[in-house]
């Protein structure tokens, strides 16, 4: 079926998670999470994912849980008081490795923001290293301080460094060498849901989005390559 937008009562049911939050509640709701949740996420995956290709011909996008839909349940043994997530996320990522240590495209709504981001937003431990053993390449952190700079102008965020003190091997009198005290290395930008998120117009939007931070998801990619 065509992907004609994620439905208004689709938000209005992830806000009645937050006031029935139990796996019992969601059974008990089954088919209507299918309907106004999973099957408009599906849609969007593969609409998105073939405009995608445009920019990555070897992006994946795969309509499925664990795939490029994300589980609605939270593990229980951490959130024994709120065990069903109240924002959906939907990712697409580029290569072989694991969906959440490889460059993608991101996204992730609920009823009051909708959140659309490139890059990775947390390095485990192998990948902090290469970052950091990349970034001492002059030319390739003045490429990565450049490209950030672009897109802040563009009105895009990047979030606040992870740690408070530069690593070992990094000068602070190089003015590049805040980017090492990164634990991730992504951009994003949020917006409301309305009328033209709940139609097929956020194709084009969050296209729109995703096609300027392009120069971020390749440089994240090459950086992926190392590891």
């Amino acid at each position: 079926m065509q992907f004609t937008g994620f439905p208004k009562e689709g938000l209005e049911f992830l806000d009645q998670i937050l006031i029935n939050n139990s796996k019992e509640w969601l059974d008990e709701h089954r088919d209507e999470y299918e309907k106004l949740i999973v099957e408009p996420n599906k849609r969007y995956v593969e609409e998105m994912g073939e405009h995608l290709q445009i920019l990555v011909p070897s992006i994946n996008a795969v309509p499925k849980i664990n795939k490029s839909l994300f589980k609605i349940y939270r593990d229980a043994r951490y959130h024994p008081l709120d065990p069903i997530k109240t924002r959906i996320g939907i990712i697409f990522w580029q290569g072989g490795g694991h969906r959440m240590q490889s460059s993608s495209f991101y996204m992730h709504y609920d009823a009051q923001e909708v959140f659309v981001a490139t890059g990775i937003r947390n390095f485990k431990p192998d990948l902090l290293s290469a970052y950091r053993a990349y970034i001492k390449n002059e030319r390739r952190r003045e490429e990565l301080h450049e490209i950030l700079e672009s897109l802040k102008l563009k009105g895009y965020s990047i979030p606040e460094p992870h740690y408070k003190r530069l690593p070992q091997g990094f000068n602070k009198d190089d003015k590049y060498s805040y980017l090492a005290k990164y634990k991730a290395m992504y951009m994003f930008i949020t917006y409301c849901p309305d009328s033209e998120f709940c139609s097929e117009k956020v194709i084009d939007k969050n296209f729109k989005y995703y096609e300027e931070m392009l120069p971020l998801q390749e440089w994240v990619y090459a950086l992926t390559l190392t590891v």
